[in-house]
């Protein structure tokens, strides 16, 4: 007489072994260590500017174009406004655009992608299509065009369309990983027990590809932060708002570099490049963290051999 036995789940870990796990993750890679270093910094800045920088970013009551004192490490620019504060307050701005953008897109791309690989048929057909469609369009074009449309991108028209427009690569990255789970044992088991598609996409089907994830979010991060400081230094972005963009706007419109004011184009430029680094480097460290295959091979350590007297 045949017997059934029901399906096992697959033993889910809890939070605090997880966030353990990818603390000694972090800890374990070079590049994840720096990365997080470096990113740990901007978020102290920007939750903290009054404490950093004494001087209000907007204030324009100083001498234009000083050079380093002790009470303006940057000095001024051409405004008279400290250069300092304005790198310090135009933290937040660049952080917020970088990680909303982050995760919306991430979640954006994770839906769309997974429901196409795991429901088939004609929702993977209709979905493959939008995707095809935003992956020829060229991204930052179709950003300044539609920065130009707005009349002055803030921070809200920034978010809203980069994350609109570019969640288009990551959904087909997961689309692909998502299609090798299809036909997993563990999906098997929840369609015999009759769980809905969506809980199945949701709790059997993402979970399973977390780095692949979280290295989407750290790649849409990046770019996010490239895209918004470009159209605000093309002048497509909002002159009131305090930002990395906004004030290479400025010291373009000065000539900061022909009038020898180097700090007001090279500030902003550094933090762009060491905030994009953090990400980067978080972004290659999960790689390895998730695919064996692309850590580097240490070399192992020579023990020392004694010498065996003669007798």
């Amino acid at each position: 007489m045949a017997m059934s036995v029901p399906a096992s789940e697959p033993a889910a870990l809890p939070a605090g072994h997880a966030v353990a796990r990818i603390w000694r993750a972090i800890r374990s890679n070079r590049k994840a260590t720096v990365g997080t270093f470096l990113l740990l910094i901007f978020i102290l800045v920007s939750a903290f500017p009054g404490a950093i920088a004494r001087d209000s970013p907007t204030l324009d009551s100083y001498a234009p174009n000083m050079g380093f004192t002790t009470a303006h490490l940057l000095g001024t620019n051409g405004y008279g406004q400290d250069l300092f504060a304005q790198v310090v307050y135009g933290t937040w701005s660049v952080l917020e655009i970088a990680l909303v953008v982050g995760v919306l897109t991430t979640v954006v791309a994770m839906l769309i992608g997974v429901a196409a690989a795991y429901l088939g048929g004609l929702w993977d057909s209709s979905l493959n299509v939008l995707t095809d469609v935003l992956l020829v369009i060229p991204l930052f074009p179709l950003l300044i065009i539609i920065a130009a449309y707005a009349h002055g991108a803030t921070t809200l028209v920034l978010i809203t369309s980069i994350t609109l427009t570019g969640w288009s690569y990551t959904a087909r990255q997961l689309r692909s990983q998502a299609l090798t789970l299809r036909s997993r044992d563990f999906l098997e088991a929840a369609r015999v027990r009759g769980e809905r598609k969506i809980y199945i996409i949701v709790v059997e089907v993402i979970p399973t590809m977390t780095s692949l994830i979280v290295a989407s979010f750290l790649t849409n991060a990046l770019y996010a932060i490239l895209f918004s400081s470009s159209l605000q230094f093309i002048g497509l972005g909002d002159p009131n708002t305090v930002s990395w963009g906004t004030t290479l706007y400025g010291a373009q419109n000065m000539d900061a570099l022909e009038n020898g004011q180097v700090m007001w184009a090279l500030a902003p430029g550094i933090c762009i490049a060491l905030l994009g680094t953090a990400f980067a480097l978080l972004n290659y460290a999960f790689d390895e963290i998730g695919n064996p295959a692309l850590r580097p091979v240490r070399k192992p350590k020579r023990k020392a051999v004694r010498s065996v007297p003669s007798a």
